[in-house]
């Protein structure tokens, strides 16, 4: 038997649940992996919640994990019991132990800690492709990130500041505005009550070519109103809640503005540009470059208590359930 956080019906933190669960075994294509550490990231919250729809029930959540590779499945190749592995944007990580499919599994380097891995494999694949695929970040560029001081937000900062971008941080406190700035954020936005005001102070009324915004509904217009003409707006996430509808003509009014809506399954889906994106996430931990900041870490049978604290913005950087 092994154990895992299932959910019966979709609604408030309660309704995760810790059970045992038949120790799975690997079909073919597959991976069994015993978790030693796994990733809390604000999809879970849009599974549990039923805003992200889930196969059925009872499931198990969660999107993100490393640990050590158990048993090998038939027609798997390059893997074998022992090798330890990391992987994000498959279901089912809130468990001791998982199947996962093989070619979604990245093996991990000796010098990456299981930890660090589930820390950074989401929250780093999506820093990666947001400054270097969805808008190319370039040095001097003065850009937008929202929840600066949250787990994608505070390695959007250091990456992008490294690569010479001039970081706008919007957080909620000023105790997360210090957090964005050590991070590398050049300036820092409490609230979006004032936003376009301050942006435009800050870029000397150029205003910004990209905004990177995780927030969704409440921030989604505010954030608009900070581009520049022809600017790109990146809504890469819903913690307030899904965006409205939205009409074309009010992205022609705001300037020719170009709206998108990424995910990291469809950036990820080529299995060589996984192997790249992931061989750049390591090496840029490597060398300093991002630094995850594990803030908190919680049993995975408490849950229900990460759920709280991140629904709650009482989480910064990356937090960890540990089986």
């Amino acid at each position: 038997m092994s154990k895992a956080i299932r959910i019966h019906a979709t609604g408030a933190p309660e309704v995760l649940r810790w059970e045992d669960v038949p120790k799975p075994e690997p079909g073919p294509g597959e991976l069994l992996v015993r978790h030693e550490a796994i990733g809390l990231n604000y999809i879970d919250v849009y599974f549990r919640t039923g805003l992200y729809k889930l196969p059925g029930y009872p499931a198990i959540i969660g999107q993100e994990g490393a640990g050590a590779v158990e048993a090998v499945g038939s027609d798997v190749h390059g893997f074998e019991p022992g090798d330890r592995v990391t992987y994000a944007g498959s279901l089912g990580a809130y468990a001791t132990h998982r199947v996962l499919p093989a070619d979604r599994a990245i093996k991990l380097p000796p010098d990456i800690d299981s930890r660090i891995a589930a820390a950074i494999t989401l929250q780093g694949l999506t820093a990666h492709y947001l400054i270097h695929r969805t808008h190319v970040v370039r040095p001097g560029e003065k850009i937008l990130v929202h929840a600066a001081a949250g787990g994608v937000g505070q390695l959007l900062c250091q990456w992008a500041s490294h690569l010479g971008a001039v970081v706008i941080g919007v957080v909620s406190t000023e105790e997360k505005a210090d957090i964005a700035r050590a991070n590398g954020a050049a300036h820092a936005i409490i609230g979006i009550k004032t936003l376009a005001a301050e942006v435009k102070r800050f870029t000397g009324g150029e205003m910004v070519p990209v905004v990177y915004d995780s927030v969704g509904r409440d921030s989604f217009h505010a954030s608009l109103d900070c581009l520049a003409p022809l600017g790109l707006m990146v809504s890469f996430g819903n913690a307030s809640g899904p965006v409205p509808p939205v009409e074309p003509s009010l992205l022609s009014a705001k300037g020719s503005l170009f709206l998108t809506r990424p995910t990291l399954a469809t950036y990820t889906a080529k299995r060589p540009i996984l192997d790249q994106m992931a061989a750049d996430l390591f090496d840029a931990v490597r060398k300093g470059v991002l630094r995850p900041h594990i803030t908190q870490t919680y049993p995975l049978a408490e849950a229900a208590a990460a759920h709280i604290a991140l629904e709650g913005r009482q989480t910064t950087g990356q937090v960890l359930l540990i089986p």
